[in-house]
């Protein structure tokens, strides 16, 4: 199967400055009177940079996408695609690909016959289907029924169905279900070449250390509510720690005192160093004739910095980024 991921084109050079923008604007969504799935939720994402849609089962993701496709109507709010709401697009296919299913697609056509019916209903030559196919690594399998995909190769379908219009916005929910570690690594390549033509790619996920490797910009839900959005290394910075591991842990202690570097004292016995430099605790360690035992950075991922912010009393705290309908 190839797993190329040749270009496409990027967007126009006159483009206007919401060109490819997402804004979310205090969208809330309240199903049955009483469930609010979705509440007052307020974001932007840029073009050329992947963003990922981060939370938990339930957090809502899905439901926002719904609403910034027009899929379901809003309680309140409103949210805009190049600086109109989604319905006021023309040739949306062509400015917006989604991809919110893996399996709907017609089991007994094959995956070409799919996208060929999709190209005669947005009006575009059958041989676009053969060039998404190629795109997304599924030429040899194209001509196969759809039943006899595997999860992952569904899931390259989908998105090879919202490349179909070749269009500068992309959100995807959960396109890593089912694919294997290459076809990962592949995606994460797709990823960082679309953003870097200029498209505008949002990534609904709950699996927070997978997005951290090829997402720029993270917005993150809970319960329906925006809890941070920013760049990951805006929210990560200064959060590094150095773990250091001794037979005189106290001396050391003592040492880093001395020096005014903090540290905490973790369960197994090592010494946490609020500092993300361990050459600093190395040489402290040294002029103290201190023993070490390890000597390790702990990078704080965007796993840890969820569960921080929702365990914290602040998790209902507005934004980090300006407001989304002011000016990028």
């Amino acid at each position: 199967m190839s797993q190329s991921a040749a270009p496409m084109d990027g967007p126009p050079s006159d483009a206007v400055p919401e060109f490819g923008r997402i804004v979310s604007t205090a969208l809330t969504k309240v199903f049955g009177g009483r469930i609010r799935a979705v509440d007052h939720l307020s974001f932007a994402v840029e073009p050329g940079s992947v963003t990922g849609f981060l939370g938990p089962n339930g957090a809502g993701k899905t439901t926002t996408l719904r609403m910034l496709l027009g899929l379901v109507k809003p309680t309140s709010g409103s949210s805009t695609i190049n600086g109109v709401p989604y319905y006021r697009l023309d040739k949306p296919l062509t400015v917006v690909g989604a991809a919110l299913e893996s399996s709907s697609f017609h089991p007994a056509r094959s995956g070409r016959n799919h996208l060929r019916v999709m190209c005669a209903a947005a009006g575009l030559p059958d041989q676009r289907a053969d060039e998404v196919l190629d795109l997304v690594g599924l030429r040899d399998a194209g001509k196969r029924k759809v039943r006899t995909y595997s999860m992952g190769m569904r899931q390259r379908l989908a998105l090879a169905a919202a490349l179909i219009g070749n269009p500068h916005v992309l959100m995807l929910d959960e396109p890593a279900n089912g694919l294997d570690p290459e076809g990962i690594v592949w995606l994460r390549t797709f990823f960082r070449q679309l953003a870097a033509q200029g498209r505008t790619v949002l990534v609904s996920s709950h699996q927070l250390n997978e997005v951290q490797e090829f997402a720029d910009r993270v917005v993150i839900l809970d319960h329906g509510r925006l809890i941070r959005s920013g760049s990951i290394a805006e929210l990560t910075a200064g959060t590094d720690t150095v773990v250091v591991r001794t037979p005189q842990g106290q001396q050391l202690a003592d040492a880093l005192g001395r020096h005014g570097v903090p540290w905490e004292a973790t369960e197994d016995g090592a010494l946490r160093v609020r500092i993300d430099n361990p050459a600093i605790v190395g040489h402290i360690a040294f002029q103290a004739g201190v023993e070490l035992h390890e000597l390790r950075v702990d990078r704080f991922d965007l796993e840890q910095l969820f569960f921080a912010l929702t365990r914290s009393e602040n998790a209902t705290a507005q934004p980090t980024e300006p407001n989304p309908e002011a000016a990028p």
